[in-house]
């Protein structure tokens, strides 16, 4: 197998992985939200989860697929048409990460003293959750 077949595979390994990021963030986001009504939270409360969850995800799927594109480009036979295709590229992912980020955030990114992957959003969701769910059960252990 030749060396641009080889990242071109990665690349479509990337694509993949950007994709099913983006739909299992989905599923878990509608599960959260789910059992934050469910706990009498209330709908606002199951909103802002699920909003603030399902934004995480198209965040971490976002910076894949740039990885993605990059792998895809920097691989392929240097041109620059592939250079300003995969800049345009990447400015509108980065645009649209951005503002999916001050949505969830209520901020500029650059005004957050700690930077927050979509990862560790969906993982900290994921964490409150389990919280809630304890308390609502009355187990101290769970806690």
């Amino acid at each position: 197998m030749e060396f641009e077949a080889v990242f071109t595979t990665v690349a479509l390994g990337f694509e993949a992985v950007g994709a099913l990021a983006m739909i299992v963030g989905f599923v878990i986001a509608v599960i959260l939200g789910w059992r934050s009504f469910s706990r009498g939270e209330g709908g606002s409360a199951a909103f802002s989860v699920l909003r603030t969850t399902l934004g995480a995800a198209i965040l971490l799927g976002l910076e894949v697929l740039v990885a993605a594109d990059l792998i895809r480009t920097i691989t392929s036979k240097p041109s620059l048409e592939d250079a300003v295709i995969l800049g345009i590229i990447v400015l509108i992912r980065t645009i649209l990460s951005m503002s999916i980020q001050i949505e969830i955030e209520g901020m500029l990114p650059w005004r957050r003293a700690l930077m927050t992957s979509g990862g560790q959003v969906i993982g900290q969701a994921i964490a409150k959750d389990r919280r809630a769910s304890a308390a609502g059960s009355g187990d101290p252990a769970a806690l």
